[in-house]
Parts: C-alpha cells; structure tokens; sequence
C-alpha cells in the first residue's frame, strides 16, 4: 500500500469512529428525554433544555473526528 492509501483508511476510520460513539449516545440520549417528558410533561420545557446542550456536546465529538480525517486528507 502506498503511504497515500494508508492515510486514506485512517481518515476513514477516524470518521467513522467518531460518528458511531456519538451517534448511540444520542439515541439514547432522546430515548431517555422522551421518556422523561411522557412520564412528567409540566418538565418538558427543562428537559428539552438539557437535552439540546447535550446534544450539541455529543456532536462536538463528531465535528473533532471530522476535523482529523481533513487534516489526514491535506496530507496526501
């Protein structure tokens, strides 16, 4: 393999990597907002609250892989 290939695969990885983490902790993440919100909706206003600033935390994971796998990419 040449070293443009290899830098490729681990652009790749890194992507995908950081989009499978994040990606299942916020379904579960919703999962246990609307659970919250059916079992008490006078806090929907709070939880829904909470739930967007996590979310964005969660996709700050994300947005870092994606940044890696660029730096890899200007490599080659």
């Amino acid at each position: 393999m040449t070293d443009s290939a290899i830098i490729a695969i681990a652009a790749a990885f890194a992507i995908a990597v950081s989009t499978i983490g994040p990606a299942l902790g916020q379904g579960k993440t919703a999962a246990a907002a609307m659970e919250g919100i059916a079992r008490q909706p006078e806090a929907a206003k709070d939880i829904r609250s909470t739930l967007i600033i996590s979310m964005a935390l969660m996709e700050a994971l994300t947005i870092y892989g994606l940044l890696i796998a660029f730096m890899l990419v200007a490599k080659v």
